[in-house]
């Protein structure tokens, strides 16, 4: 391919992290070897960028026009089900394949080995004079360990002045320390769990496609408080006894730090964390040490799939309903169905729990296509909480207030028992809206078409999409009267002054994800509440995941209604799970607990299979609904975003896409209209929605409506997302 005079030997082509949709061709320099996987360093215009060299012939491109790569980094290389993986993401969800490949480039520190440490290392020789010091240094280094100066001297309790005096006679000799894991090895038989009888038949299930090899999916369906978490970790011991590597994933990072407790009492060793609070260092070496295969365990966010496993062998999809293993930006997908694709290329199992399964994963497990291991009790034969509506009709709260007097006269039960009460409002702040009473004017966001979210607590009007903040002011900004300005509604802070105006001697925490003092505030407040060193929790969603409250046995829900009350086709859905995981926080060691469901649709289906505990009666009925309605799992969805600088903008490209749209008698395409959110961080909004038969072919459909509708131009930006989520 080259000219017998070039330095050059060979192309090869490298996926580069970019927009790009096929890999640009570079010339490999003679002596250099490179392998589809390989990591190097190649020029992008005037820049140099990190790239893999990808799967495939090289571009038919003329060799004296080739740019060479610079250098392979001394890496591992990407293997080939990573490499699969990423191609079936750029496919599938319509992005481009650099785009993907990025998301596996995200720590370039790493491409490198890690630089090891000079050490010392005990010789045969004695020093000419003992002293008591120097007796400390030869006892602590004993048993042929190599330690680092500092190290040495530390754990012996001496200065450094005497190890290099040892040093200068010979009795330590220098030597290189490798660089040390991040986590110690999980030991599959630490210490073995008491199962119950329903849990050793789960985690039987769970086992036997690990032990046997080969791919499946079982979902673990398990009531809150049954033991979940403690029958997968059975499957993560036996791939972990046959040499596997195990990806755990998790929807918050809230909930890391308890789960890491769980399972270092299990394997008597944490796994190594992934996820975006990590620190940069940090990141490159849980990086680093999963290529290397050094780190066996890792328990992360969802983009913790793109980490460069050699050896995987097993993904766990904790809380696998949760709309946060959704990621909507740049690479619209969904981790836990990804994790299931993951598996199927690389032939490995993957489990997938919930006490509150998504529908999809229900109807999988109907249909046979997913195992089903069922833990319908909780455990130690604890009792699931009383659960009971409040009719707001009939008992309303005083004048003000948004507490009804029966949820009141509950909680105030709960305290002189000296147990816990958790109320749950997923809207964080103090009120959704701010308003004068003068003239009327609404505190809206300058860039976005959605109200400014007060925040009392830190004097702060907020936008929750593109996070501007200004200053609550005194006086209203259109006609200037002081003294007038009103909440609108209740968020967390203002059920927090409700309570503490009711029960001032009561120990009060409110939580949400934008607490002052972020992750490392929030998981010590979690662990406070676990320890009984709170009476009244007031938290949004963060308080609905997975988290264990001992002491916890009033669970009471102030807007039951909220989730109902918009055309999301996933509303009812949305509503039961969240409602149904967070009244299961209660009574979770055995004590008598209550649920209290504040609502004015006492009769809606949604809170009746709450209340009656009968969850098959709400999955069967919505199933029936999606069935009807050839929405998903029956049919398929998918919504194109066009945005832009100006409303005109945005609607022509939009119209225009909708124009060039091929005619298929089984898709339907519906819009554009304006989208709810028509104006986010100063950006025009119009959607498109696709619906398509199950089995159409939506992405040779939208690929082809793109081809033959006008390309973005200025300000136009067209976002594609495959089996949204979110109709926003």
């Amino acid at each position: 391919m080259t000219r017998d005079d070039s330095p050059y030997v060979a192309a090869a082509p490298v996926l580069v992290p970019m927009p790009a949709e096929r890999p640009y061709t570079y010339a490999v320099p003679s002596g250099m070897r490179v392998v589809p996987g390989s990591i190097v360093r190649v020029p992008l215009g005037p820049r140099q960028v990190a790239g893999i060299v990808w799967d495939g012939p090289a571009g038919d491109v003329d060799p004296r026009k080739l740019r060479p790569i610079e250098a392979v980094f001394d890496c591992p290389p990407i293997d080939r089900a990573t490499r699969r993986f990423v191609d079936w993401i750029a496919d599938y969800t319509l992005s481009a394949p650099g785009m993907v490949a990025r998301m596996l480039l995200r720590a370039p520190e790493a491409f490198d080995p890690e630089p090891w440490t000079e050490g010392l290392q005990r010789t045969a020789l004695l020093p000419d004079r003992m002293t008591a010091a120097r007796q400390r240094v030869l006892e602590t280094a004993d048993g042929g360990l190599a330690w680092t100066r500092s190290g040495l001297a530390h754990a012996a309790g001496v200065s450094s002045t005497v190890i290099d005096g040892l040093k200068a006679q010979g009795v330590f000799e220098t030597v290189m320390i490798p660089p040390r894991p991040v986590v110690a090895a999980a030991d599959p038989s630490f210490r073995l769990p008491d199962l119950s009888d329903d849990q050793s038949r789960a985690a039987g299930m769970l086992r036997e496609p690990v032990e046997a090899g080969g791919f499946a999916v079982t979902l673990l369906d398990g009531v809150t408080g049954s033991g979940k978490t403690e029958v997968y970790f059975e499957a993560v011991a036996a791939a972990l006894e046959k040499g596997h590597q195990v990806l755990i994933l998790l929807p918050e990072i809230a909930l890391t730090h308890a789960f890491l407790e769980r399972f270092q009492d299990r394997f008597g060793a944490r796994p190594a964390e992934w996820h975006s609070d990590l620190p940069p260092r940090m990141r490159e070496r849980v990086w680093r040490q999963v290529a290397e295969g050094t780190v066996r365990v890792v328990a992360g966010a969802r983009s913790a799939l793109f980490l460069p496993f050699q050896q995987l062998g097993l993904i766990v999809v904790d809380e696998e309903h949760d709309p946060a293993y959704k990621q909507e930006d740049r690479v619209f997908y969904n981790a836990r169905d990804m994790a299931v694709v993951r598996g199927h290329i690389g032939g490995f199992p993957v489990v997938l729990s919930s006490a509150t399964p998504s529908v999809e994963s229900r109807v999988n497990a109907e249909q046979g296509r997913y195992r089903h291991a069922m833990l319908p009790a909780r455990f130690a034969e604890a009792a699931l909480p009383d659960l009971k509506a409040i009719d707001l009709r009939r008992a309303p709260p005083a004048r003000g207030g948004f507490l009804s007097p029966v949820l009141l006269d509950e909680i105030s039960r709960t305290l002189s028992r000296g147990e816990q009460s958790l109320l749950f409002l997923n809207r964080r702040g103090y009120a959704p809206l701010t308003l004068c009473r003068v003239c009327g004017h609404r505190f809206g966001c300058p860039v976005c078409s959605a109200w400014l979210v007060e925040h009392r607590f830190r004097g702060q009007l907020v936008c929750h999409h593109c996070g501007h903040t200004e200053k609550r002011p005194e006086a209203c900004p259109e006609c200037g009267t002081f003294d007038h300005l009103v909440a609108c509604g209740p968020g967390v802070e203002r059920i927090a002054e409700e309570v503490v105006a009711a029960f001032p001697e009561a120990r009060t925490i409110v939580l949400s994800s934008d607490i002052v003092g972020g992750v490392r505030r929030l998981r010590l407040e979690l662990e406070a509440i676990a320890n009984g060193d709170a009476d009244i929790v007031i938290g949004t969603q963060l308080v609905a995941k997975g988290h264990n409250f001992p002491n916890m046995t009033l669970v009471g829900v102030v807007d039951a209604d909220l989730g109902l009350a918009n055309g999301d086709p996933r509303a009812a859905e949305r509503t039961f799970q969240l409602l149904s995981q967070v009244t299961g926080r209660a009574g979770r060691t055995g004590r008598k607990s209550h649920g209290l469901l504040q609502t004015y649709q006492p009769d809606h289906p949604v809170m009746q299979a709450i209340v009656s505990g009968d969850a098959e009666r709400f999955y069967q009925r919505e199933i029936a609904e999606r069935e009807r309605a050839g929405l998903p799992p029956f049919g398929r969805l998918a919504g194109v975003i066009v945005s832009a600088a100006t409303r005109a903008e945005a609607e022509g490209h939009a119209r225009a896409l909708r124009r060039a749209a091929p005619e298929d008698a089984a898709i339907m395409v519906l819009g554009p209209a304006e989208a709810p959110l028509a104006l986010v961080a100063g950006r025009h909004r119009f959607r498109l929605l696709i619906h398509g038969e199950r089995r159409t072919d939506m992405q040779a459909f939208i690929r082809a409506m793109l081809t033959d509708g006008p390309r973005p131009r200025g300000s136009v930006r067209v976002q594609v997302d495959i089996d949204p989520q979110s109709f926003l």
